[in-house]
């Protein structure tokens, strides 16, 4: 399943805030949100969140953006539906 990614950089945690529609809202402690760093870290936290393995994480576009547009496998889209579902 396809979903989009807002990111938020200079943040005092590493996680999931809200959802606004399909786009997840994602704080980061790191200040640039076009560096590797941020982009491995958003996906990891997408993987924890999702219950996947980060392998099964594809960042498909806006590797330099606040913008992401993130692919999940691993889980079927009614699950991962489920869990979006969950976030406020």
């Amino acid at each position: 399943m396809i979903i989009k990614v807002r990111v938020l950089p200079n943040s005092k945690n590493n996680e999931i805030v809200s959802r606004i529609g399909t786009v997840l809202r994602v704080c980061v402690k790191t200040k640039d949100v076009d560096s590797d760093e941020t982009n491995n870290l958003i996906k990891k936290i997408v993987a924890e969140f999702f219950g996947v393995k980060e392998r099964d994480i594809y960042l498909r576009k806006g590797q330099r953006g606040k913008e992401k547009t993130i692919e999940i496998e691993g889980k079927s889209d009614e699950e991962i539906k489920e869990l979006l579902d969950c976030i406020p």
